[in-house]
Parts: C-alpha cells; sequence; structure tokens
C-alpha cells in the first residue's frame, strides 16, 4: 500500500493583513475550522497559499505554526518545490526539522530542464528524508511528467504519491494503474476519477468550503457506491467551476473573506482581489449550496 495522508488534502489560503503581512491569526483559525470540516491534511504555502509571492521566512513561519495548531490532529504537508534544486532542498530541510509530515515539490518550472534533471531534481529533495508528494502541473510549469516518468521517480526512496493535476485522464488511468504512487487529484474536477481508480484523495481548493462533501464522496467510493459518489460530484460541479473562473486563489479568497472565514480577500501583486461581477456571481452560487449560511 503508498503511503498517503488523508483523503480530503486541503490546499490552504495565506491570509494577509492591510499591510499584506501574514495574518497568523486568521491563518490558525482557518486551519482549526478546516480540520473541523472534512480536511484530513493541509498543504501549507502551496500555489493557493500564494508561494510564489511568500519569503522563506514566511513559509518556515507558516509550516511550524500548522505543526503547532494542528499537526496532532491533521498531516503537515510543506510546499517546498521550487525551480531551484539548492533551494527546495533547504526549505525542505526546515521542514524536516520543525516536523511537518511530507512535502510538496513541483516540476521545475521555466527552467525548462530535461528528464535527468527531472529526476536529479527530485531524488535531492527526497534524500532529506521526509515522504515527497510530486506536484504535475502542466499549465503552470509547462513540463508534463509522463507516466513513464513518474514510474522512474517512483523508484526514488521516500517519493511517495503524485498531485496529478493534468487533465488527460488516459494519463491519470496509467498513473493509477501502472506506478505504486498514491494518486491525488490536483484539481477539483478531477476528484472523482481518482475515485473510480482507486486513489488517495484530492488536494483541493473547494475543500475550503465543501469540505464535508468531498470527504463523503470519497466514502462513497471506498464502499463502491459509485452512484452516491457520482451525484456528490455533480452537485459540486457550479460550485468548483465558479471558483476557477479566473486565477486561483482569487476566487476563493473572496469566497473565504464573504463567509467570514478570513477578515480579508487581500493578495499581494501581480494576483488582484475578485472584480465585483465575478463575486457577484460566485456569491449566488454559494447561496445556491448553503455555503454562506453554514458559517
Amino acid at each position: 500500500m503508498p503511503l498517503v495522508f488523508g483523503d480530503i488534502i486541503t490546499a490552504i489560503v495565506t491570509p494577509f493583513d492591510a499591510d499584506l503581512r501574514v495574518d497568523e491569526a486568521s491563518f490558525a483559525n482557518l486551519m482549526h475550522h478546516l480540520v473541523g470540516h472534512g480536511t484530513d491534511g493541509l498543504a501549507v504555502a502551496g500555489t493557493t497559499g500564494e508561494a510564489s509571492t511568500l519569503t522563506d521566512p514566511e513559509k518556515i513561519a507558516l509550516f511550524k505554526l500548522a505543526v503547532q495548531e494542528v499537526g496532532d490532529r491533521a498531516k503537515i504537508i510543506a510546499n517546498t518545490g521550487s525551480n531551484d534544486t539548492a533551494h527546495s532542498v533547504h526549505l525542505t530541510h526546515e521542514a524536516a526539522a520543525l516536523g511537518c509530515d511530507a512535502v510538496l515539490a513541483v516540476t521545475p518550472y521555466y527552467n525548462k530542464p530535461p528528464r535527468e534533471g527531472i529526476v536529479g531534481h527530485f531524488a535531492s529533495i527526497a534524500a532529506v528524508g521526509l515522504p515527497v508528494i510530486v506536484y504535475n502541473i502542466p499549465g503552470r510549469s509547462v513540463l508534463n511528467l509522463e507516466p513513464n516518468l513518474l514510474a522512474e521517480l517512483s523508484d526514488i526512496p521516500n517519493v511517495v504519491a503524485v498531485k496529478q493535476a493534468h487533465e488527460d485522464l488516459g494519463e491519470l488511468h496509467e498513473v493509477a494503474t501502472r506506478t505504486p504512487l498514491a494518486v491525488y487529484a490536483g484539481n477539483d474536477d478531477l476528484l472523482l476519477p481518482v475515485v473510480e481508480l482507486g486513489g488517495a484523495g484530492v488536494i483541493s481548493v473547494a475543500s475550503h468550503l465543501v469540505g464535508e462533501q468531498m470527504a463523503e464522496m470519497v466514502a462513497a467510493g471506498r464502499r463502491g457506491d459509485m452512484d452516491e459518489a457520482r451525484r456528490i460530484d455533480a452537485s459540486l460541479a457550479d460550485l468548483v467551476a465558479a471558483l476557477f473562473v479566473t486565477s486561483n486563489p482569487i476566487l476563493i479568497k473572496a469566497a473565504l473573506q464573504m463567509t467570514g472565514l478570513i477578515p480579508s480577500d487581500r493578495l499581494r501583486l501581480p494576483l488582484v482581489s475578485a472584480t465585483p461581477v465575478q463575486r457577484d456571481i460566485l456569491r449566488t452560487v454559494m447561496e445556491a449550496h448553503g455555503v454562506l449560511a453554514r458559517a
């Protein structure tokens, strides 16, 4: 059995205050809320957490806070990936020292390394000793980690899982059936196919709002009730679509601010807040799902 970290891992946002400093109190409150509402693990300082505009000290402080606040109730997965292997290794050492359960490491972006460089990159991160979840997201990293390359990466000690954010269902099936990796959906709309393949679960954005329903979908699939899993998936489709009308995490931050789960939807440039039209559309969908009423 591959090592897994729970069914629903929330890729948690990073709240900012009026001066665009990390709002650690709001972050802690949000973590406690999520762990009480269907979240088994937290992916900290990832794409949804605006990793690209966080400093290393900010990331390390978030890793530490997550372990301290909810590490006894949820798996803490530190995003340590970058396009600089030495930088990623440094952050992975920091995550290990703080007691994180695993790290998430994205395909090196912009550099466009050859296959040998990709293997060396992940091997270097894995050598630190923490379990590694490989993050395959060609839409952001340019390169797609094809199934035969993921199979090669799975031979590296400590590389245990993949966050597959690639829409090719044929490749998803091949990764799930031909590698020993635990497969996590990297997009919320891929959770049902992952469940149908007997995968590990999802590293999710929508679980900020509907984590319990997503957990029910996974549970239904595990007990063989695929009709129920498909029903839940269909019921959440409009909410998932509404959260991704523009670049993530713009709309999930707007949604969380609307619910009162974070005090502000502020983002650091070059990301900007949702437009009034986007917020109105999102609010309508959230109201239809009773999300605002539950907050």
